[in-house]
């Protein structure tokens, strides 16, 4: 995987800063449009979320292509590049952004007490952990190490876009 950047701070360090100018963004749109930034924050939020669940549906596509390509092939060399990228470059940060701006309206609009956060929250974390699966998934392919079948690949591409209308309904329609 030479063809890699290199990668001189840690996943904790990136995400740390990523998180503190997130934190100074929102608290600059907040200071500056007082009651206005809500609105602000959860368009945000929204264009955020469109973000993390494009990767979250892409990523395992790619993760079936790469599963056809001869280890070592230019082929597979090429997909290692796409997978890190499209993860620490939109997924990871999209991700990161979502929880920040999301907790931020939770708490500015007083859901905390409502059911449907709590579910939405769950289904949110549950996302979490299928982004963190595919994390570690992108570093199996790059170690050329993946033991998942194609067949596997294709039934987890469909896990995020369950979770994904799940947690829009709950949003929207607010059943409890």
């Amino acid at each position: 995987m030479a063809d890699l950047p290199p990668d001189n701070a840690s996943p904790a360090k990136r995400a740390a800063i990523a998180l503190a100018i997130t934190v100074a963004l929102l608290a600059a749109v907040w200071f500056g449009l007082g009651d206005g930034a809500y609105l602000w924050v959860k368009a945000a939020h929204i264009i955020a979320v469109i973000a993390w669940m494009a990767g979250m549906l892409y990523l395992p596509r790619l993760f079936i292509y790469h599963c056809d390509a001869p280890k070592g092939s230019a082929q597979s060399e090429t997909f290692k590049v796409m997978e890190h990228r499209l993860l620490n470059v939109i997924i990871n940060p999209a991700m990161v952004l979502t929880w920040v701006l999301g907790l931020w309206l939770a708490w500015q609009g007083a859901f905390f007490s409502d059911g449907w956060l709590h579910a939405k929250l769950a289904l949110v974390i549950a996302m979490s952990g299928v982004h963190g699966f595919f994390s570690a998934s992108v570093r199996r392919f790059a170690a050329d190490a993946n033991t998942t079948s194609q067949r596997a690949w294709r039934m987890w591409n469909e896990v995020p876009t369950v979770l994904m209308i799940l947690i829009v309904l709950l949003v929207v329609v607010k059943p409890f």
